[in-house]
C-alpha cells in the first residue's frame, strides 16, 4: 500500500495546487468536493464542527478520489496531532503561528524520533493500515506536510524567523484574520492588507518555501498566483451553498435582495 503524499510532491516540484474548503461535516459534502476536480480539499476543524470521528469519515469519503485531504486544526497541539496522524492525516494547516518556536513545535509533532516527538502506535493506526504497511516508520516522516498559517501582525513580524525552520513545507497566509489583526476586519482586499500579503509572498518565495493563500476574489487569486502563491484556496462549501441558495430565492422573491450579508474572506 502506498502512503505517498501527492500534494507535497506536487508543491515541491513547483506545481500550483488549487483547493477548496470543507466546512460541512457530512460525507456527502466530502465526496462532492473531492470529486469536483480540485487538487486538495481542506477539512476545517478550526471553524467547522468536526470531531475526530467526523474527520475520519471525511477522510474515508475522499479516499476513492484523486485528491489530497488536508486538515486545519484549532491550534498547535502535539497530542491531538498524534491521534489525527494515526487516523490518516498527512497534511496539516496549523493556524496562528506567530514564532519560530511554534513552527518548530508543529514540525516535531509530525516526525518520529529522533527527528521529532510523534508517538509510536501503528498497531492501532489507520495510517499504517494496522501494521500492514511495510516499513511505515521509514516512510512516514517524508510524507508529512506541515503548513504554518500566518494570519496576524505578530505572525508577519516573525515571518523571517519562521521561514528558517526546517520542516515547514508551506507558509499559508490568511488575509481575513490578518485584516482583523490590522484593525481592518472584514476588509481582506484593503490595500494595506494586500500590501502586507505581497511582502510576505516575496519573502516566502525568496526563502525557497511554498506560499499559500485563501481568497474568494478571482482578481486577487490571479494577482497572488502571479506573485508566487502555489497552494491556492479558491472557495468554501458553506459560502458556495449559502450564496447559490440565496441567489435562487432572490430570483423568485426579489424583496429578499434588500437584506445584506457579509461573505468576504
Amino acid at each position: 500500500m502506498s502512503i505517498k503524499n501527492k500534494f507535497k510532491e506536487a508543491i515541491h516540484s513547483g506545481q500550483k495546487q488549487y483547493g477548496i474548503w470543507n466546512g460541512i461535516p457530512h460525507s456527502y459534502a466530502a465526496e462532492i468536493l473531492a470529486g469536483a476536480g480540485f487538487d486538495w480539499v481542506l477539512i476545517d476543524a478550526e471553524h467547522g464542527p468536526f470531531d475526530i470521528n467526523q474527520i475520519i469519515i471525511q477522510l474515508q469519503a475522499m479516499s476513492r478520489y484523486d485528491v489530497t485531504p488536508i486538515l486545519r486544526i484549532p491550534g498547535a497541539d502535539q497530542v491531538y496531532m498524534k491521534t489525527l496522524m494515526d487516523a490518516g492525516v498527512q497534511s496539516f494547516i496549523v493556524p496562528m503561528i506567530e514564532s519560530a518556536e511554534q513552527a518548530q513545535y508543529i514540525v516535531e509533532a509530525v516526525l518520529y524520533p529522533p527527528y521529532g516527538k510523534r508517538g509510536v502506535g501503528t498497531a492501532l493506526a489507520r495510517a499504517a493500515q494496522w501494521n500492514r504497511v511495510n516499513d511505515y516508520f521509514l516512510k512516514a516522516n517524508g510524507e508529512m506536510c506541515v503548513i504554518a498559517q500566518i494570519e496576524s501582525v505578530a505572525g508577519v513580524e516573525a515571518l523571517d524567523d519562521i521561514l528558517k525552520v526546517e520542516g515547514i513545507d508551506v507558509v499559508f497566509l490568511g488575509p481575513a484574520d490578518l485584516a482583523a489583526s490590522m484593525g481592518l476586519i472584514g476588509q481582506p482586499g484593503h490595500k494595506d492588507v494586500v500590501s502586507a500579503v505581497d511582502s510576505c509572498l516575496k519573502k516566502i518565495e525568496e526563502s525557497g518555501k511554498v506560499a499559500g493563500i485563501l481568497t474568494s476574489s478571482k482578481t486577487l487569486i490571479k494577482d497572488y498566483s502571479d506573485k508566487g502563491a502555489q497552494m491556492i484556496g479558491v472557495g468554501l462549501d458553506t459560502i458556495l451553498l449559502a450564496n447559490a441558495t440565496k441567489e435562487l430565492a432572490e430570483y423568485y422573491k426579489p424583496e429578499l435582495k434588500e437584506r445584506k450579508s457579509n461573505t468576504q474572506y
